[in-house]
């Protein structure tokens, strides 16, 4: 019985030693990725927004930016949040799993990074890196940070996917949707308009519809690549904000919901809502 006791204390020991490992290796790679992204960051010019950008602007989206930024604000260039909620593991049922993240955005040269903690039972954790670097996405999931789960690098398709990312969370990065910033601006109705971003050779464009206050309430991509049952493939993907408060002086919505339009119907994948941030200004 002794025997069987130590051996049993052993196994306990190892396993912890492992799950130290993994998160440890896990901090190192995310450094790694959020040094590269810092090395990354260049000179945002104009430093300071100015209205005079809204001039040829659909309606819509002059009423957004003069309720969400002030005349003579000075561009983000960075931004650091942490969030928390729910994620669905699943693709077929409702598997919600609480997740904690944090996550970096750097406004030019555009790129971020989510490093993601999804809760499983008996204290297992899957870690998630959403990434899009220098042009080039990369998803990265890990049982423990020990075990891939899945490791996708700088496809068009990813690269496309991250890219619409970066541009739908840009409603908690106001000014990167600046005209100056390289978003391209077309009218469809009095509360939505059509946005499109190019970094390089990727394209993202997004519809952004406004709710009655002005406030950016949702966002739909036509085309979205995603990875189902195992393969990548291109489905309608959209999102939803909500409530706004103010955060140095720019409101932003502290909440957002996430989903696929698969043929199947509407997929809810992501709940979750900020609980902190910060934000680093041009100057």
């Amino acid at each position: 019985m002794k025997w069987l006791l130590t051996i049993a204390a052993l196994i306990v020991i190892c396993l912890g030693l492992a799950v130290i490992y993994g998160k440890y290796q896990w901090q190192i790679n995310t450094k790694d990725l959020r040094d590269k992204l810092s090395n990354g960051r260049q000179a945002i010019q104009p430093k300071f927004y100015s209205e005079e950008e809204l001039e040829s602007l659909p309606a819509p989206v002059q009423r957004y930016f003069r309720k969400v930024i002030s005349n003579g604000q000075p561009m983000i260039s960075a931004v650091k949040l942490t969030q928390q909620g729910q994620f669905n593991m699943s693709e077929t049922e409702q598997n919600w799993n609480p997740f904690t993240a944090t996550q970096i955005a750097i406004a030019q040269r555009l790129g971020f990074d989510w490093d993601g903690h999804i809760q499983l039972a008996l204290g297992i954790k899957v870690f998630v890196h959403d990434t899009y670097l220098l042009g080039k996405g990369n998803l990265h999931a890990s049982l423990l940070g020990l075990f891939t789960l899945a490791n996708i690098r700088d496809t068009p398709e990813l690269n496309q996917g991250e890219l619409l990312r970066f541009f739908a969370e840009a409603a908690w990065y106001p000014t990167a949707l600046l005209p100056s910033q390289g978003v391209r601006w077309e009218a469809i109705d009095d509360m939505s308009a059509r946005g499109t971003l190019t970094d390089g050779a990727t394209d993202a464009s997004i519809v952004f519809r406004f709710n009655s206050e002005g406030m950016i309430d949702s966002f739909r991509a036509d085309a979205r690549y995603g990875t189902f049952g195992g393969k990548m493939m291109e489905m309608p993907w959209r999102g939803r904000f909500g409530d706004y408060k103010i955060q140095h002086g720019i409101s932003i919505p502290s909440k957002g919901e996430v989903e696929w339009e698969r043929p199947d119907g509407t997929w809810l994948y992501y709940k979750g809502q900020i609980t902190e941030i910060e934000y680093e200004f041009e100057r």
